[in-house]
Parts: structure tokens; C-alpha cells; sequence
């Protein structure tokens, strides 16, 4: 298995679509720096899977596509298809059969690339196994690039077996092996998710299988409490048929009742009629009687007030004459002191002997000294016995006085309490207002 064919169109200088033939033996392509030829081998390593941009000298895969020139725009779409040779059926078996293999790969401004193999669509990994079993593709070390020979020459460990495995036609089962040992490695992980998936699908089971207990046995309450309802309902439309029977009878007699109210009414409303007709001077009467009784309260109300006045004045004098009742037993008092003393002096006089004419005319004159005094003090108790006796004449005076107006007041008290009570069986005699208005709302009431 060969390459044959190279088609171009739109990648990097390759603006026309262009067709490289490869013949069997040696194909060269000649030309000055710049004319393109490392582009037909980026085209190539592309075309085989190639994924970083960097590797073909560009930022990002959209600089793949042509970009543009003075007088030729910028094309969207980039194309490279490889042709080889698959006589010898060397293709993996998904693709082995038919003799010419053509992969196509297309990569559009901004929406990324797509690979076809022989017009089906197919995977870029698809590609990278398919060169690989074949001991090529875009990193083999048979494509020699620009500084490859001093890479390989200084290589690693690592990438001189890799070199040694693609001479050997092992790169591919390497590449299977790699691919094997991830599917494998995300076969147990998904296992051991699977495992965590069943652990909690299991404890959902039983919360699931106690939820359904429940389920059946609300399902089960649901149905009797639904029976119940339903009989209970029953009850009530029973009850509610009773009741509406015994509400129609009761209206029944209540219409009969309304019937004879009505007509009872209507004889009220005439004997109301009837009697508003002797009402209206009774009223009248009533009216006069209130306001003569009236008159009467408040006359009496003024005669206590005088009443209550007399007996706070008679209250006072009575006081006072006790004061002065008081004050005429200390004059009194004061009186026989001063008559004491002087009968105690006119005998302590007496006594006196009469030898010393000088000493007794001494003693004499101290003698009568103590009886002015006390004739002084008598003269005094005298005076005030008499002012107490003119003040308790005048007390006992306006008591009598006090006294005759309290009667005087009672007196017409009583002549007014007597009015009053006959102003009250006056009010008695004429018919009670109360029983009037009773009898009136009665009557207006039917």
C-alpha cells in the first residue's frame, strides 16, 4: 500500500486545486525556498491525521486555510486528498475492499476539519490506525522535515524505539495496544461507576420498594376513607332530607301563623287607632302633672338647702355657747380663787400680833397690798363673768333664733313634702305611660 496522488486545494500557498502524481520509483520536486515545497509535505502529514497547528508552522488551524493575496481573496474551505494504492489488500478489513483508497480531508474556516475515506465519513483516529498498521504516518520518521536528521540524531531513548518499532511494522500494534490499554482503563472506570451506580440504584431500590409499601397501603386508606366519606355523605343527604322536610312543615305553620298574626294585626292597628284617639289628653294631663312635680322637687330641693343651712348655724351656736359655757366655769373659777385669797389674808391680818406697832403696820400694809390684788383680780373674774354671761344671753339668743327658723323650715318642708305626695297620687290616679306605650307597641307590632 502506496501513496499514488496528491490533490490540493485552498491549504496554505495551494490557493487552485492542484494534483501531485507519484509515480513508482523516485518522484522529486525542485524549486527556490519559498515556492511551497515544504507545504506539500505539511499537506501530507495533515491529510494523515496530523492535529497540531504549531507542528506545520501555524497559530491555530485556521491559518492552514488560504489567507489571501494581493488580487486573490481568501478561500474558506481547505481540502488535501491522499490516494493509495490497496492492490495487495495491506488495509485494515473495514476498509480493504476495494484497490484504491481515497481519504479526504476538509477543514472549514471556524467550524474545524472532517476526514472521508472513500466518500463515507469516518473518524481522525480512524486515519492515524489505518497509517500506522502500514508503519507511517504524521510523525513517522520517514517524513524528514526541515531539521529532522539533527533531532533524530540527538533523539531520546524513547523516540529511537519509537523509530526502530515503525522499521519493525510494529508501530500500529503499539498504537492498537495504547488505544486498548486506554478503552480498558475507561472500561474499569466506567465498572467501577457501574458499581457505584448499582450501590445507590440498590439503596434507591428499597427506599423505592418501602415508598411502594406506602404507596399501597395509602392507596388502600384512600379507598376506605373514600367509603367512609361516601356513607357519611349519605348520612348528611339523609340527615339534610329530614331536616328539609321538617323546615317546609315549619314553614308550613309559620305561613298559617304569619296568616293569623297578619290578621290579628289588623284588628291591633284599629283598636290602636281607637285608642290614640283618647290618648291625647291623657297625654296632656300627664305633661302638667310632670311639670307641677317638678316645680315641687326643686322647691323642696331649695327648702333642704335652707334646712341644712339652719342646721349648720344652729351647729355652730351650740358650739359656741359651749365655749362660753366654758369660759363662765373658769371665771368662776378664778372668782372663788380671788375670794379665797382674800379671806386668807383678812385672816393671816388677824392673826398679826399687835406688840410691834412698826412691824405690824409693815405686815398691814402688805396685807392690804394682797387684798387689792386680789379685789383687783376679783374685779377682773368679775367683769369677765359678766361678758360671758352677756355672750351666753346672745348665743342662746340666736340659738332660739337658729332654732325658730329650723322649725319654720321643716314646717314648710312638710307642707312641700305634702304636695309633693299629693302631686304623686295625682300621677297615680292617671293611667300608667308605661302600660300606654306597651299597649301602643303591641298594637303597632300586629
Amino acid at each position: 500500500m502506496h501513496i499514488t496522488q496528491l490533490r490540493i486545494a485552498g491549504f496554505k500557498s495551494f490557493v487552485d486545486p492542484q494534483d501531485l502524481q507519484i509515480e513508482p520509483g523516485l518522484t522529486g520536486i525542485v524549486g527556490p525556498n519559498g515556492c511551497g515545497k515544504s507545504n506539500l509535505l505539511e499537506a501530507l502529514r495533515w491529510a494523515m491525521g496530523a492535529s497540531s497547528a504549531r507542528a506545520m508552522r501555524g497559530g491555530e488551524m485556521d491559518d492552514l486555510i488560504f489567507s489571501g493575496a494581493e488580487g486573490r481573496p481568501a478561500r474558506e474551505t481547505a481540502e488535501v486528498t491522499l490516494v493509495l494504492d490497496n492492490s495487495k489488500r495491506l488495509a485494515p478489513p473495514e476498509f480493504n475492499s476495494a484497490d484504491t483508497l481515497e481519504i479526504l480531508r476538509k477543514l472549514r474556516r471556524g467550524a474545524g476539519s472532517s476526514y472521508k475515506l472513500n466518500g463515507r465519513t469516518v473518524r481522525g483516529k480512524d486515519i492515524q490506525l489505518l497509517f500506522a498498521d502500514a508503519s507511517t504516518g504524521a510523525n513517522s520518521p520517514a517524513l524528514v522535515r526541515q531539521g529532522q536528521i539533527s533531532e533524530l540524531i540527538a533523539s531520546k531513548p524513547q523516540n529511537r524505539r519509537r523509530i526502530l518499532e515503525e522499521a519493525a511494522g510494529i508501530s500500529g500494534l503499539n498504537t492498537r495496544r495504547h488505544e486498548a490499554e486506554l478503552k480498558l482503563r475507561g472500561a474499569e472506570t466506567n465498572l467501577e461507576r457501574l458499581t457505584e451506580v448499582s450501590a445507590e440504584v440498590e439503596r434507591q431500590l428499597e427506599s423505592l420498594k418501602r415508598q411502594a409499601r406506602k404507596a399501597k397501603k395509602y392507596a388502600a386508606l384512600s379507598d376506605e376513607i373514600a367509603a367512609l366519606d361516601a356513607f357519611v355523605a349519605h348520612l348528611k343527604w339523609q340527615v339534610a332530607t329530614s331536616e328539609e322536610r321538617a323546615a317546609r312543615e315549619a314553614l308550613d305553620r309559620a305561613k298559617t301563623e304569619v296568616e293569623a298574626t297578619t290578621r290579628a294585626a289588623a284588628v291591633a292597628e284599629t283598636g290602636r287607632l281607637t285608642a290614640g284617639d283618647g290618648l291625647e289628653p291623657l297625654r296632656k294631663s300627664l305633661g302638667v302633672a310632670g311639670a307641677k312635680l317638678g316645680q315641687a322637687r326643686v322647691d323642696l330641693a331649695k327648702f333642704e338647702t335652707e334646712r341644712d343651712s339652719a342646721q349648720d348655724a344652729v351647729n355652730r351656736l351650740q358650739r359656741e355657747l359651749a365655749g362660753l359655757g366654758e369660759d363662765l366655769e373658769r371665771e368662776a373659777a378664778a372668782r372663788a380663787e380671788a375670794e379665797d385669797a382674800a379671806a386668807r389674808s383678812k385672816d393671816e391680818l388677824s392673826a398679826l400680833p399687835t406688840e410691834d406697832p412698826t412691824r405690824a403696820e409693815a405686815q398691814e400694809a402688805a396685807a392690804r397690798e394682797t387684798l387689792s390684788e386680789a379685789q383687783r383680780r376679783l374685779q377682773q373674774a368679775q367683769q369677765g363673768v359678766d361678758t360671758a354671761q352677756t355672750q351666753l344671753a346672745e348665743a342662746r339668743a340666736r340659738q332660739e333664733a337658729a332654732q325658730t327658723g329650723g322649725k319654720a323650715a321643716e314646717r314648710r318642708r312638710d307642707q312641700l313634702a305634702g304636695q309633693v305626695r299629693q302631686y304623686g297620687d295625682d300621677l297615680r290616679a292617671l293611667p300608667a305611660p308605661q302600660m300606654l306605650a306597651e299597649t301602643l307597641s303591641v298594637a303597632q307590632s300586629r
